[in-house]
């Protein structure tokens, strides 16, 4: 699983700041640290960015390029088009753009940008009717706004598809839809790549538990497709787990998801509890803060 790590973003209060205030270290600081942790590429995150948005960009995509030159590339995320096209103009080495919607009004403006500037794109699958209902509709978005891609000239390769992850705790069935969908891609768009926001499935439930929701759900979705994933640059097991130094884990989600009997006693803690987080996000348990402790 290739990792785009999303820790230099606006919501954070010391990059908030630093974006604000247009102050490099912290910035350059961040991106160091995600580059030693290994990253694939980096996520900026400037959000709507209404105010000055282009300024800010491109002295950001500047910033970071200049402390860690053009490995890893970056991800270029705000909803402010003029300030994309600002961060593209500026970066070395191909950039993705995070993310175009399928809406027309979206996409009409923002595929240009992606053949211009030579980056790839994530295609979000959000439509018209905001979220898609099941993965159903997940295909007939994508088809859509990948046909639009592929007549501008953009190939399968340079689209990563967000199918979209949702909270656990309030959208348990769409974690399933999702998971169908990763496998329905490759037919759909043969060669297309795929990321999601993998942090969403553990939004709203207590912080200490977020980390194994995010590690339990990547491996899911990797099993099932997933190329690669937006996730905490610094949650050590996740990355352990998307360099394939935790077969122990994997394996036995895997087992889960087969539906094999597993002998609990058996098990360390730290495996039971993948068991039980599994199971949980399968829908074969119900969601609780507590679901660890049952």
């Amino acid at each position: 699983m290739l990792l785009i790590g999303e820790n230099l973003n606006v919501i954070s209060t010391v990059i908030g700041k630093a974006f604000k205030d247009k102050d490099p270290r912290p910035i350059a600081e961040e991106a160091k640290r995600q580059q030693e942790k290994g990253m694939d590429w980096i996520d900026i995150n400037l959000g709507p960015a209404r105010k000055g948005g282009p300024e800010l960009m491109e002295f950001v995509v500047k910033t970071v390029q200049e402390e860690i030159g053009d490995t890893p590339p970056l991800c270029l995320d705000t909803s402010n088009i003029e300030a994309m096209e600002a961060g593209l103009a500026v970066h070395k080495g191909k950039a993705i753009i995070n993310s175009i919607m399928c809406r027309p009004e979206r996409y009409e403006q923002m595929i240009p940008l992606a053949v211009k500037y030579n980056a790839s794109m994530i295609a979000l699958m959000w439509g018209p009717e905001g979220l898609p209902r099941d993965e159903n509709e997940r295909a007939t978005l994508a088809v859509e706004l990948i046909y639009a891609a592929n007549e501008a000239g953009i190939p399968n390769e340079d689209i990563f598809v967000d199918g979209i992850v949702t909270p656990v705790n309030i959208q348990q069935p769409q974690l399933m839809s999702l998971l169908a969908f990763q496998e329905m891609l490759q037919d759909i768009a043969p060669g297309a790549k795929s990321t999601c926001g993998l942090s969403n499935v553990s939004n709203g439930p207590p912080d200490h538990l977020r980390p194994i929701l995010n590690q339990t759900y990547m491996v899911m979705l990797e099993r099932n497709g997933m190329y690669s994933c937006i996730a905490d640059a610094y949650d050590d097991t996740l990355i352990a787990i998307a360099r394939g130094e935790r077969p122990d884990i994997v394996e036995i989600i895997h087992k889960v998801m087969d539906g094999e009997e597993i002998a609990m006693d058996s098990l360390s803690k730290e495996m039971q509890d993948y068991v039980k987080t599994a199971k949980v996000i399968l829908g074969q348990t119900l969601f609780s803060d507590s679901w660890l402790e049952l």
